[in-house]
């Protein structure tokens, strides 16, 4: 059993993991603040400066980055006492989603993608593969299954 609330019974309409992560790292500035972490801005003028956010809404959602365990807040300096922040493991899983979405964006939202990612000497295409069988998935591969709760009311 987790120690950590069901974020689901908080949330309105089907109950969905979707809707849980997006709950955590759902806003603009949440998902910035991971890729600039993940680009090795670690401390908090430099996510800002790559972000563009304002400086209270970023500092609330670093926080609430921390308390999510995406981030960790490390101590880098005693006098005076400063930290910094770096990806957590469940931040480092994040990483596929952000470069799924920076793919889609390259593709959809922009005339001209403003940075290639590069893997070995090629330009690095995000692909979705499954876990289980390492075949490459594509949208009419996948069907859903709701998965019954363990326990039910009697009735």
């Amino acid at each position: 059993m987790s120690a950590r609330p069901n974020i689901l019974d908080e949330l309105p309409g089907r109950a969905c993991s979707i809707a849980a992560a997006l709950e955590v790292v759902g806003d603009r500035w949440s998902l910035l603040a991971v890729r600039e972490v993940s680009f090795g801005n670690h401390r908090f003028s430099e996510i800002l400066a790559g972000t563009g956010a304002p400086r209270d809404r970023l500092a609330a959602r670093l926080k609430a980055l921390v308390a999510a365990g995406v981030l960790e807040r490390r101590q880098y300096q005693e006098a005076p006492v400063r930290f910094d922040y770096h990806l957590s493991k469940a931040g480092r899983d994040l990483l596929p989603v952000l470069r799924a979405l920076m793919s889609w964006g390259d593709r959809w939202a922009v005339d001209e993608p403003p940075v290639t990612l590069v893997h070995a000497d090629h330009e690095f295409r995000p692909a979705t593969v499954c876990g289980t069988c390492g075949e490459p998935v594509h949208a009419d591969d996948v069907h859903r299954r709701a998965n019954e709760p363990t326990a039910t009311a009697a009735g």
